[in-house]
């Protein structure tokens, strides 16, 4: 059983990049996809497909330049015993605006800057720069 399952994707991504993976596969959730799609908006991933009927998986294609990988830091910020919420006016900067935090509001999961832009706060999921 796992008690954190973004927290291990988040690991799955940052080992693969590691290691000079092409690509990673995931086991399949909704809020994964969309972790995963918001970061591949953002540049920071080269693709995100999903696989497979009846067990899915998500198949996620990281993106290097120069042999480095896009991420450079990948991290868990609200964790299933300690969960992080922010108002739409406390949300972090990420290295002062160049990195991104993936928000989750009642509006879905958006990142910070559009969380600030639509003035809607929430759970603080992960951060990446």
């Amino acid at each position: 059983m796992m008690t954190d399952p973004i927290a291990d994707m988040l690991t799955r991504i940052r080992n693969a990049q590691m290691v000079h993976k092409s690509f990673v596969e995931i086991p399949f959730s909704n809020l994964k996809k969309n972790i995963a799609e918001i970061l591949s908006r953002e540049g920071y991933l080269d693709s995100v497909e999903v696989l497979g009927e009846s067990r899915k998986i998500i198949k996620i294609g990281l993106k290097y330049k120069d042999k480095k990988p896009y991420i450079s830091d990948l991290q868990r910020v609200s964790k299933p015993g300690h969960r992080v919420y922010k108002k739409s006016d406390e949300i972090p900067y990420i290295l002062n605006g160049y990195g991104t935090a993936v928000i989750s509001t009642s509006f879905g999961l958006m990142t910070d800057k559009e969380a600030r832009s639509k003035k809607v706060g929430g759970e603080v999921i992960c951060s990446v720069y």
